[in-house]
């Protein structure tokens, strides 16, 4: 099977990296399946971000690593081999679409793209609108006692990390997978603007009590 054939065989789902972030690499022994999201299965991705970094080998083995971010969270593309001619011209600085294959290696979820593809800054904007729309039509009704839940749990993550130093938000995202991003998020900024919680630095949390 060709390397094209495999990236069509799967669709491609948009996706935010802070999405992918969450998710749970499913592995067969040190083989990746697919990355549970919810009720979904993920092995291909298409996703808008701004190359942040680019490092390209000097030396007898080809590669090349792009980092991606899109606001959400940063994630990395991983390119070997005769691929690395391919995406030659793409640079830091750059809007594009990334349309890959997921992978899984040594704790960390990467992208082996098959698609980088530049666009207007624009469409980074719109990509964010377009999914949470989708979210917004899809989400199912939490109950009441479900965010009461969420909200004790989230508490309890940022007590018990005020020897740290607090605790990042990323951080409380990745520990509740099971719960809504979105949802946590929600009930960060109401403990905020209660003053139960203090922001020390964005994107991190600490208690105030």
């Amino acid at each position: 099977m060709s390397e094209q054939d495999k990236f069509k065989r799967h669709t491609a789902f948009k996706l935010r990296i802070g999405d992918v972030l969450t998710g749970k690499p499913m592995m067969d022994g040190e083989r990746f399946l697919f990355l549970e999201l919810g009720s979904r299965k993920i092995v291909r991705v298409n996703i808008i971000g701004n190359i942040v970094d680019k490092y390209e080998s000097e030396g007898e083995k080809k590669y090349s690593f792009f980092t991606l971010d899109d606001g959400s969270g940063q994630i990395k593309l991983k390119v070997f081999g005769d691929d690395v001619a391919k995406f030659k011209t793409i640079s830091q600085g750059q809007t594009v679409t990334v349309i890959g294959l997921l992978r899984y290696w040594n704790n960390e979820t990467y992208i082996s793209p098959g698609i980088i593809k530049e666009q207007d800054p624009k469409y980074l904007l719109i990509r964010k609108m377009e999914i949470e729309k989708q979210r917004t039509e899809s989400s199912e009704p939490v109950e009441k006692t479900q965010v009461v839940e969420i909200k004790d749990k989230i508490l309890g993550i940022i007590k018990t990390s005020e020897e740290q130093g607090g605790v990042d938000i990323d951080k409380i995202i990745t520990d509740l997978r099971e719960s809504s991003p979105e949802i946590i998020k929600q009930e960060i900024q109401k403990l905020l603007e209660e003053g139960i919680v203090f922001e020390p630095r964005p994107g991190r949390i600490r208690y105030l009590g």
